[in-house]
């Protein structure tokens, strides 16, 4: 009998982890991204951008997908002070440098751990992750939001969500509203 109270204890606190959001906003931690070239390449350079921030894994569709899209973004809305970055958390394959060259990627993506992710994210590390995760990042450097794979976001209008945050984020202080959705319900 004791064993079942310690699985139950274990599958609520499990539970109540994986419901648990982030919190948002938040001041950025610093991230050092390990670009394929082995320079590291620190989040806190990007401080007056706002910074789009992708975890992702280089073999996940979803995640290719994005990139992508934040490549476009990055093109258009950069000269205004925006930002895309990627950081993968594993090694391919493909690797990291093969990831950016298949699909002409122009803002920088580098490496970071999976531990590592998880504590920007502040990510439950009993829980998966869901690929990818995105962060948008005001120009104090403080995190306005935060998206699960699994959110949403991700859907139909993921390039209309991103765009409405990118565009929020570079009006300048209080010329505008954010988007009504701060924070996902949760990280997972």
């Amino acid at each position: 009998m004791p064993r079942l109270w310690i699985a139950a204890a274990c599958a609520a606190a499990l539970l109540s982890a994986a419901g648990r959001a982030s919190n948002i906003p938040r001041q950025a931690p610093e991230l050092k991204i390990e670009l394929p070239d082995g320079k590291a390449l620190p989040l806190s350079q990007f401080r007056g951008k706002v910074v789009a921030l992708e975890f992702l894994l280089t073999s996940c569709p979803h995640c290719q997908t994005a990139s992508v899209l934040m490549n476009r973004l990055n093109q258009e809305y950069g000269p205004k002070g925006f930002q895309a970055l990627g950081v993968a958390i594993r090694p391919g394959p493909p690797t990291v440098a093969d990831y950016v060259k298949q699909f002409g990627l122009e803002y920088p993506v580098g490496l970071t751990t999976s531990a590592r992710a998880q504590e920007f994210l502040q990510h439950p590390a009993m829980v998966p992750m869901m690929m990818p995760q995105l962060v948008f990042i005001d120009r104090a450097g403080v995190i306005r939001a935060q998206f699960a794979g699994n959110d949403p976001f991700f859907g139909p209008d993921e390039e209309k969500n991103m765009r409405q945050w990118i565009e929020s984020l570079l009006k300048p202080a209080g010329a505008g509203k954010a988007p009504k959705k701060a924070a996902p319900k949760k990280t997972s």
